[in-house]
C-alpha cells in the first residue's frame, strides 16, 4: 500500500525513516528544525512508503507574504531526498516524487527547492520528470580510505609548501574543545565581513550553541592556535563515513597558513576514526570559481553538485513568477 505524509520533527516515523536509510546530517529533525527557526519556517518531512520501501526529504516550509500559500525549501547544505531503494529503481522513485508534488499542492505549497546530495545519488531522470533538474557544478571529496602518503601527494605543492610553513610557525590545531566556541565565532564573523557575505551568514552565537546542543557527537570543532592566540577553526560534521565542513574561518591579520593546515589536520582525523569521505563542498553556488579552486587543490575527488525545483501548482506560480526561467533563481518570486 503506498502512503505519502509530511512530519513534524517529533514523528517517531521521521526517526524510524532515518533508521531505515542512510542519510547525513542534513536530514535530522534537529538540523531541520534549527534551520527552519533562521527563516521563520516550519520545519517538516515528506515521507513516502511502499510495503518496505521508503522515502524521505527533509524541508522548510515558508509562507508566501500576502498570497495565504506556501513554499518548500531544502535546509542549509545537501539534504536531497534519500531512499532504501536504489537509483534503479525508478518505478518507486517516479512514484514517490508525484507523491510529494500532489501533497505539497493539497497544503497550498506552490513549489519546493532541494539541494541533492552529492553523495547520496538519485535518480536524475526521474527528478526531471518531475520538475526541472539543475547541474551547478562540482564539489571536492577526499578519499579517506587512502594512505596518508597517499592523501598528501594528491594534494597540490602551494598547499603542502604552506602546511609545512604553519606548523614550522607552531600553529597546532585542537580539537572539540568547546571552551573556545565564542572565540571562533569572532574569527567567522571577521571572515563573514571580509568576504562581503550577506546578512544571512551571520549567525548569531546563539544559533552555534544550539547547533552543538542539537547535533551532540555529530559535530565537531578544530581550532587553530598559535600560542594562546585563535588563529580560526573548521566547524564539520560527521555521520555514517562522511565528513562535511560547515564553515571554516580565519581571523584578520596574520595567520601563517593556518587555514591549509586546519583541513589538513581535520582530513587525517577524520581518517583515523573511520570516515570514509570528506567532502569539502564547492564554489559559491556550485561555480568553478576562487573558492572552488582552492578547494579542489587539496584533492582531486569531484562530484556533481544539482539542484531540484518541482512547481506543484503552475497556475499560481506563474502568476508570481511571471514568465521567469525555471533554471536561474528559484523560486524567482523570492
Amino acid at each position: 500500500m503506498a502512503e505519502g505524509a509530511l512530519l513534524q520533527p517529533d514523528d517517531r516515523s521521521w526517526a524510524d525513516a532515518l533508521d531505515r536509510v542512510r542519510h547525513d546530517v542534513y536530514h535530522l529533525p534537529d538540523y531541520v528544525s534549527l534551520d527552519a527557526r533562521l527563516s521563520g519556517g516550519t520545519p517538516v518531512a515528506f515521507r513516502y512508503d511502499e510495503d518496505e520501501r521508503v522515502l524521505l526529504v527533509p524541508l522548510v516550509l515558508r509562507p508566501i507574504p500576502e498570497t495565504g500559500l506556501s513554499d518548500a525549501i531544502s535546509p542549509y547544505g545537501y539534504p536531497g531526498p534519500i531512499s532504501n531503494v536504489v537509483p534503479a529503481g525508478t518505478g518507486f522513485w517516479s512514484r514517490a516524487v508525484r507523491a510529494m508534488s500532489d501533497l505539497l499542492r493539497t497544503h497550498d505549497v506552490i513549489t519546493a527547492f532541494a539541494r541533492l546530495h552529492p553523495l547520496l545519488p538519485a535518480p536524475l531522470d526521474v527528478l526531471e520528470s518531475a520538475g526541472t533538474v539543475v547541474h551547478h557544478g562540482e564539489t571536492v571529496t577526499i578519499d579517506l580510505t587512502l594512505g596518508t602518503e597517499q592523501i598528501w601527494s594528491d594534494t597540490h605543492r602551494t598547499h603542502r609548501n604552506q602546511i609545512s610553513k604553519a606548523r614550522r610557525a607552531g600553529v597546532r590545531i585542537v580539537f572539540d574543545d568547546w571552551t573556545l566556541l565564542d572565540d571562533w565565532i569572532a574569527t567567522y564573523h571577521a571572515t563573514m565581513r571580509r568576504v562581503g557575505a550577506t546578512g544571512f551568514y551571520f549567525f548569531e552565537p546563539s544559533h552555534f550553541h544550539r547547533l552543538r546542543h542539537a547535533l551532540g557527537d555529530h559535530i565537531h570543532l578544530a581550532v587553530a592556535l598559535c600560542g594562546d592566540e585563535v588563529l580560526g577553526g573548521n566547524l564539520f560534521f560527521e555521520l555514517g563515513g562522511i565528513m562535511h565542513t560547515h564553515l571554516q574561518s580565519t581571523r584578520d591579520g596574520q595567520i601563517w597558513w593556518a587555514d591549509k593546515l586546519l583541513y589538513h589536520e581535520v582530513r587525517l582525523w577524520g581518517r583515523e576514526r573511520g570516515n570514509h569521505t570528506y567532502h569539502l563542498g564547492g564554489g559559491l553556488g556550485g561555480a568553478d570559481d576562487s573558492l572552488f579552486r582552492y578547494k579542489a587543490a587539496f584533492a582531486p575527488g569531484r562530484q556533481p553538485f544539482h539542484t531540484w525545483r518541482v512547481v506543484t501548482d503552475p497556475i499560481a506560480f506563474e502568476k508570481l513568477a511571471a514568465g521567469a526561467p525555471l533554471t536561474g533563481r528559484f523560486p524567482p518570486y523570492r
